[in-house]
């Protein structure tokens, strides 16, 4: 015999409906949550960065130059191995690259690019790689200016611009030099006589013959640079180059030449018939 359903009935039925509910609701929230925070993660993610031991050999920098020679690396390359190593984020050769790019990919905009500079711009350079690079750069400053004192003779002003080009076209301010040379315009000695500012520098006269009469030098040749990148003479330059002239003349020393240096050009007063 069928008995209808008793409201107790009723209402265990319903909080049970109840309990299932919320129990299915709270399931849904916490997976959507969990969903959501995944996608967050995923998207915040860094890209996963490849050190260089993890590449083939063949494509490491320093292997590549035992095997190759260095003729066959890039300059970014070249970077990389003097850095020695990159940073958390990137390898060594990823931050050479950022460096050079940086300088327009110009060696010798980098040669430009202080210690603090370095340091301060590019995350993963210490002072350590910063004194590496900057003294790397410097010996091939040098090493151009001792492939023409090896030859000691000067023939031209194409000689005496590649002497004094690695000396001054990287710098940010004015500097004079003097070249002294003996009666076969074989080179004695060269040396800093002035150190300016942006856009002059002061010669004396007076210094600049000690320093030939000191050496017993037979010609002098004059060279400074324009950090502006304008090779043309001023109206100082003028002046001086004429006075220090009439003053070698009653010291029976001649004054071959007074070269300007720019980025990649240069002035000759010899050359110009200025002298």
């Amino acid at each position: 015999m069928n008995h209808p359903a008793s409201l107790d009935d009723f209402f265990v039925l319903s909080y049970c409906f109840y309990v299932s509910f919320v129990f299915t609701l709270c399931t849904y929230l916490y997976i959507m949550k969990n969903d959501t925070q995944e996608t967050r993660t995923s998207k915040t993610k860094e890209p996963q960065r490849f050190s260089i031991k993890e590449w083939a050999v063949e494509d490491r920098p320093r292997e590549k130059l035992l095997n190759q020679g260095a003729g066959n690396l890039s300059n970014a390359e070249l970077i990389a191995i003097l850095l020695g190593s990159g940073s958390r984020t990137e390898s060594a050769l990823d931050l050479a690259k950022r460096i050079l790019n940086a300088a327009n990919n110009n060696l010798i905009e980098l040669g430009k690019l202080n210690l603090k500079t370095l340091c301060r711009e590019f995350k993963g350079v210490g002072p350590v790689k910063a004194v590496v690079l900057s003294a790397a750069l410097e010996l091939g400053r040098r090493r151009r200016s001792s492939d023409v004192l090896s030859k000691h003779q000067i023939h031209n002003s194409r000689d005496i611009y590649n002497l004094f080009h690695p000396k001054l076209a990287d710098l940010p301010h004015e500097e004079c030099w003097l070249l002294l040379m003996n009666n076969q315009h074989r080179i004695i000695e060269s040396l800093r006589i002035s150190h300016g500012g942006v856009s002059e520098t002061t010669v004396d006269p007076k210094i600049v013959l000690k320093h030939a009469l000191d050496k017993l030098a037979s010609s002098i040749v004059l060279c400074h640079n324009h950090p502006s990148g304008n090779p043309k003479p001023s109206t100082a330059d003028d002046k001086i180059t004429h006075k220090l002239k009439m003053a070698c003349v009653n010291l029976d020393i001649q004054l071959t030449d007074h070269i300007i240096v720019s980025e990649g050009i240069y002035f000759s007063y010899a050359d110009e018939g200025k002298l």
